[in-house]
C-alpha cells in the first residue's frame, strides 16, 4: 500500500515542527513590508520536500542535531529564493495555487524579496558556523544557475542531445535535492565518504524527479501547471529527444518546425504530443526513470535498516507517482 507524506514523515513529525519554528524565526523582519511577505511565504509553504530530505538523511546517519536544522532551513531558504525569482523571470502569477509574489507586490519587490531570503540562508549558515553545510549549498546554487541558463542557450538552438539534457537536469534540479540529502549527512557526520554518497543518492533520485516533471508536459492530467509548457518555451526534454532520434528526417524536420514556429499552436503541439507518444518517447522515458529509482533505493540500501531508511524509500515512491 502507497504510503501518504504525512505518515512519510512520521519518524521526524518532530523534527518537522521544531524545523517550522527555525525557519520561521529566519524569516522575521524588523521592516514591516518585508515581515508581512514572509509572513505569506510561510503560510503558503508546499509539501517541503527538501526539509524532509535533510532531516530523513540526517537520521539515517545518526541522531538529528541543531545543525540538521540549520540545515534544513538553508536549504528552505534557498529554495524559496529560487521560485520567487523563477516566478518573476517567467512572469508568473501563481505558484502552488496561490498568488506569487511579484503577483502581488511586483517585479521589484519580490526580486530584493528573493535577495533577502538568499541573504538570510547564508546568515543562517554562518551564524550557527556551519561552513560545510554553505558549502554544499553554494555549490548547488551555482550548479542551479548553470543549469537553467545551459538550457536557455540550448532552447535557441535545438540541439540537445541526451548526454546534454542530463547535464542540465543534473544542475538544474537534481542538485538541489543532492545537496539537500548531503547537507543532512553532514549535520550529523564528518564521514566524507557517507556525505557524498548522500549526494549521490540525492541526486540519483532529482534526476528521476525531473523526468517524471518532464512527462506531466505530455500527460492528460491537470497537474497544477500548463500541458505543454516545455514545448511552448522550446525545451527539449527527454520523450522528445527520445522521439527526434528515432523518426525519419522528415518527421524530424516538421517536429523541430512544431517546436521552433508553432510551439502555442494547439493543433500543430497536439500532432507533436501524439507523435511522441506513437515513436514510444514517453515510454523510453519511464523506463529510464525507473532505472535512476532503483538505482536510487540501491543506495538506500547501503545503510542500515530503520524507520528512516523505510521512510526514504516511501518517500522515493512518493516523489515517483505524484500526481502534481
Amino acid at each position: 500500500m502507497k504510503k501518504q507524506l504525512q505518515d512519510i514523515k512520521a519518524p521526524i513529525s518532530a523534527e518537522l515542527e521544531e524545523f517550522e519554528k527555525h525557519f520561521r524565526d529566519s524569516v522575521r523582519s524588523r521592516v514591516a513590508l518585508l515581515d508581512k511577505i514572509m509572513h505569506y511565504i510561510v503560510h503558503r509553504k508546499g509539501k517541503q520536500m527538501r526539509p524532509i530530505f535533510v532531516l530523513l538523511s540526517a537520521r539515517m546517519c545518526g541522531e538529528i542535531t541543531p545543525k540538521s536544522y540549520t540545515a534544513a532551513s538553508l536549504v528552505e531558504l534557498l529554495h524559496t529564493a529560487t521560485l520567487v525569482h523563477d516566478d518573476v523571470v517567467d512572469d508568473a502569477h501563481e505558484r502552488r495555487g496561490m498568488f506569487s509574489i511579484n503577483a502581488l507586490w511586483k517585479n521589484k519587490i519580490a526580486v530584493l524579496v528573493g535577495d533577502y531570503l538568499l541573504s538570510r540562508g547564508l546568515l543562517v549558515a554562518l551564524d550557527n558556523g556551519a561552513y560545510d553545510i554553505l558549502q554544499i549549498m553554494s555549490r548547488a546554487v551555482r550548479d542551479m544557475s548553470e543549469g537553467e541558463l545551459l538550457q536557455i542557450e540550448k532552447a535557441r538552438r535545438l540541439d540537445i542531445t541526451e548526454e546534454v539534457y542530463f547535464d542540465i537536469i543534473g544542475k538544474k534540479t537534481a542538485s538541489l535535492i543532492a545537496a539537500s540529502c548531503a547537507a543532512g549527512a553532514a549535520s550529523v557526520t564528518d564521514d566524507k565518504e557517507m556525505i557524498e554518497r548522500f549526494y549521490k543518492f540525492g541526486e540519483t533520485i532529482g534526476i528521476a524527479f525531473q523526468i517524471k516533471d518532464d512527462l506531466f508536459d505530455y500527460g492528460d492530467a491537470d497537474v497544477g501547471k500548463p500541458r505543454a509548457i516545455d514545448i511552448a518555451e522550446k525545451k527539449m526534454t527527454l520523450p522528445l529527444i527520445y522521439t527526434l532520434q528515432n523518426v525519419d528526417s522528415s518527421k524530424r524536420k516538421d517536429l523541430i518546425r512544431t517546436v521552433e514556429k508553432y510551439n502555442k499552436d494547439k493543433t500543430k503541439v497536439r500532432e507533436l504530443i501524439k507523435q511522441v507518444h506513437q515513436s514510444g518517447g514517453i515510454r523510453y522515458a519511464e523506463q529510464v526513470m525507473e532505472s535512476y529509482v532503483q538505482k536510487a533505493l540501491a543506495l538506500v540500501d547501503e545503510i542500515p535498516a530503520s524507520a528512516a531508511t523505510t521512510s526514504m524509500k516511501d518517500l522515493i515512491e512518493f516523489v515517483i507517482d505524484r500526481k502534481t
